[in-house]
This record gives structure tokens, sequence and C-alpha cells, in this order.
């Protein structure tokens, strides 16, 4: 059965996007099933960040409502086989209870061994909605105080969802400014949200697919520590 794990943050812009779709090229790399849902109704991109988004005939609003077949509104990568993308309503922000979107996630469960959901940023409706189908979290931020103070918010309501695991990703990392003290070390920002560390990207890191050095050493150590036992 899949994994569920929403990727959510409190502020936009931190590349949570692209963590997902990342972390998802690095898991199906490894020969594992992933479906990566857009849940992120207003500002979605996930296909376009992986690039299919000219062979997305469906969304999860269409599996939702009926006009097709959940496994028909996935589209395969055409470059990693195990890779599938679950694309967002493209009529801009709507209502669709969690309860619906949960019922079409939940039916992938025994087809995949990941389910990566793409969380709008901040925390209105959609947030809930995401994390409503989820088991386990993926907290992304920058070392930027705007988006610490959101990213502390997110974390603060992410804990009363009782997941099994709630984890930090610290992207965009400036080695240069941790090494003079003027930004906070990775650790030291997963202690203050009191979140543990699951991983750090350098801002030097190409994050979009299009760019992507699929050996980026800072994803595949991210996928590593998603897969490992202890984090479980």
């Amino acid at each position: 059965m899949a994994r569920k794990i929403v990727v959510t943050s409190g502020k936009g812009g931190v590349g949570k996007t692209t963590v997902t779709c990342n972390l998802a090229v690095q898991l199906a790399r490894r020969g594992l099933r992933v479906v990566v849902c857009d849940l992120d109704f207003g500002l979605n991109n996930v296909d376009v960040t992986l690039g299919v988004e000219r062979l997305c005939m469906y969304d999860v609003v269409d599996a939702v409502e009926g006009r097709c077949r959940p496994k028909q509104a996935l589209v395969r990568h055409p470059r990693f086989p195990t890779l599938y993308v679950l694309s967002s309503e493209k009529g801009g922000e709507r209502y669709v209870s969690p309860q619906a979107v949960r019922l079409v996630l939940d039916s992938f469960a025994p087809l995949f061994d990941f389910v990566l959901i793409d969380s709008p940023a901040g925390i209105d409706e959609g947030f809930h909605r995401a994390a409503a189908c989820a088991e386990e979290a993926i907290l992304v931020t920058t070392p930027h105080i705007s988006a610490l103070r959101d990213a502390d918010k997110v974390a603060g309501i992410l804990k009363n969802y009782r997941f099994a695991s709630v984890q930090l990703v610290v992207n965009a990392v400036r080695k240069d400014f941790a090494r003079k003290g003027e930004i906070l070390l990775p650790e030291e920002l997963a202690s203050a949200l009191k979140v543990p560390l699951l991983g750090a990207i350098p801002e030097e890191d190409k994050l979009f697919l299009e760019n992507i050095v699929v050996r980026s050493r800072p994803f595949r150590q991210l996928a590593e520590r998603v897969l490992s036992p202890k984090r479980k």
C-alpha cells in the first residue's frame, strides 16, 4: 500500500512544488511506483514542472465528479516509467470536498508505493483538503524570517492531524551565509520549529525538472531518508 505524503509550506515561493517533483523523480529512479497529485487548485503547476502539461486530458476534479475513472486521469511520465501525475483542476480555486478527493487518492494506494500530494501554501481550505488526504507530511521552508514564521504556524496545525510523521526540508540554503552566521543552520531551524529535519537543499542546486541533474546528490539523499525505516 502506498505511503501518502503531503508536501506543504507556510509561504509561497519556497520551492515546495519543485521539491515534491524532484523527490518523486528520485523515488521513481529507484523503480518505486510514484504518483504526484497536484491539489493546489489556485496555482497549479506540477504538470508544467514535470513537463507533461500537454499530455493531461483529465484532472483530479474530472475523477472526483465521475467524468473519468481515477486511473484515466493519471499521466505516465515519458522519461520515468514508474512516475505518474494527477494534474490539478484548471479552472481555478473551487470547493471540492476533502472526502471526495481522498476517495480518489485512496484508490491509488494498492497501485503505488508513494502518493505525493502537492498542497497549496498557507493554511486555507486547500491546505486542509490536501492534508486530509495524507498520512505523513513534509514541511518545506527557506531560511528567511518570513518563511520561518509562516512555517511555524503550519507546523502547529500539522501536529493536530496526528500524522505518522511530520518532517522538515530546508530549501535554498546558502552555505556561505550559514558559515558566516548570517542565517540559521538547517538543524537550528528544525530545532526552532520543533520538526525533525529530513533534508536541506542548497540554493545553487537546480530544482526545475527541465534543468534537473538526475544525479543531484541533495535529492538523492532526500529520497534515501524518506525510504529509511527509522523515519517511517
